[in-house]
């Protein structure tokens, strides 16, 4: 019998069975017995991770509106502010699967606890910097870890712990935390700048990260068994998974040796790859400036950006409950690939003015910003059982790979032709390939008796 959201009576097994697996504990106490009434604890630790993981996005985000304040007051140029940037982006993706591998070992209510002091260290300390290699250390080392730490790893790790229904949902609620993060804080940074100076935004940040960890440690639990719980649609079967006693870079390394001998571990992250260089990497840094080629004012291109992130909101809940539906491999294919018809035809759409065909491209693409997270992380965890997590931390890394080079390719391309209809073109066709990419992977096996073989 499954465990109702808002009337739980169940005895939990004196003995709760556990799956052996090498290197990992055996023993692992039994629930006592559970017997409550109101919403299961499971959506109040989501909650908890969704705002945390709103923190992280708007903290990431922030650096953005630094670079004029910090270039006409210490006379830094914009690429070496960029470079802090860069080193904070680079961290976000690498960071995910180690974060990942230590929430498993040490438990993620410290590990959130210690990547939120880690960001509000690095923020706080950057009002007392004078050389740029103390903006790199500050917002890129220290607030790249912190950041990292809280990636879309950790939605993963929260929905596969405490969930056993709905994880799709769960995990589309709090990847769209990304994008509410940037609409909450980049606004209120911005404003913050112009009006009080660069100074006071870094330290608002940094209270903002002090004031979350306070609410992590008091309701953020690290799995339902802790508080004699199952997880949220767990039946009497349910199996409590042993915990890790593995160092958490070897498991992290473990992990990727394992998947990287799969070819599913790398057409998803091939096709994640593919994510973030069609979406943080292209439309996220070019956006703004191919639409200023064509007259379009700066002001109202970042709007339009703006908008894209709240569709994206939209787009990635519903992907979620979707997920929970449908075969997440045919809805990467279809995500990837409306999302290239789309670009294919943008440049078209590029105006001294807003048209109403522009404002349906944005509405379109914003509601496919983020939408293939959930699937991608449902087929890690399909594939991948208890790593999984991890295993999506290092696609999540080849999200960040992608972003990256495209971004510097664009801008390539954009000096040597005058225009960047070619990169639209070229990123379009890339999620055409995506999307049969995703039709490639095969579905997960089960032979009775015997583990599952992945594809």
């Amino acid at each position: 019998m499954a465990i109702r959201p808002l009337v739980c009576r169940e005895r939990l097994p004196e003995a709760v069975r556990v799956t052996q697996t090498p290197g990992l504990s055996a023993s692992v106490p039994a629930p006592a017995e559970v017997r409550r009434r109101g919403p299961h604890r499971a959506w109040f630790v989501a909650g908890v991770a969704f705002v945390a993981l709103v923190g992280a996005a708007g903290f990431r985000a922030t650096p953005s509106v630094f670079i004029d304040p910090l270039h006409a007051e210490f006379g830094w140029s914009h690429s070496t502010v960029s470079a802090a940037v860069s080193i904070n982006v680079l961290l976000y993706g690498l960071t995910s699967p180690f974060a990942a591998a230590l929430m498993e070992r040490f438990g993620i209510r410290r590990i959130v606890a210690c990547a939120l002091l880690l960001i509000a260290a690095g923020s706080g300390l950057t009002v007392f910097m004078t050389s740029a290699w103390q903006l790199m250390l500050c917002w890129g080392l220290l607030v790249g870890l912190g950041t990292g730490s809280m990636a879309l790893a950790f939605a993963a790790t929260i929905a596969q712990r405490w969930f056993i229904t709905r994880r799709g949902l769960v995990t589309g609620i709090l990847t769209a935390g990304g994008a509410a993060g940037q609409l909450v804080f980049l606004p209120l940074v911005a404003i913050l700048v112009d009006h009080s100076g660069w100074r006071t935004a870094a330290l608002t940040v940094a209270f903002c990260a002090l004031a979350v960890v306070p609410l992590v440690l008091w309701l953020l639990r690290d799995r339902p068994e802790d508080v004699g719980l199952l997880p949220y649609g767990a039946g009497p079967d349910y199996a409590t998974p042993a915990v890790s006693s593995t160092g958490a870079a070897r498991r992290a390394l473990g992990a990727l040796t394992t998947a990287g001998r799969t070819k599913v571990f790398w057409l998803l992250a091939g096709t994640f790859a593919v994510c973030g260089a069609s979406t943080n990497g292209l439309v996220g840094t070019h956006f703004v400036p191919a639409a200023h080629d064509h007259g379009l004012p700066v002001t109202a291109a970042a709007s339009l950006l703006a908008v894209i992130g709240i569709f994206d909101v939209v787009g990635t809940i519903a992907s979620g409950w979707f997920t929970d539906r449908f075969d997440a491999r045919r809805l990467l294919a279809v995500y990837y690939g409306l999302r290239g018809v789309s670009l294919m035809f943008l440049p078209m759409l590029f105006s001294d003015v807003v048209h109403p065909t522009m404002l349906f491209f944005i509405v379109f693409y914003g509601l496919d910003w983020v939408a293939t997270v959930p699937p991608t992380v449902a087929l890690c965890r399909e594939h991948f059982g208890a790593d999984g997590p991890i295993v999506f931390g290092w696609v999540l890394a080849s999200h960040q790979i992608g972003a990256a080079i495209v971004a510097f390719v664009a801008g390539l391309v954009r000096d040597s032709f005058g225009t960047y209809d070619v990169v639209w073109y070229s990123s379009g066709g890339l999620c055409a390939i995506a999307a049969l990419m995703a039709l490639v992977i095969r579905r997960r096996t089960t032979v009775a008796g015997a583990p599952a073989a992945m594809a």
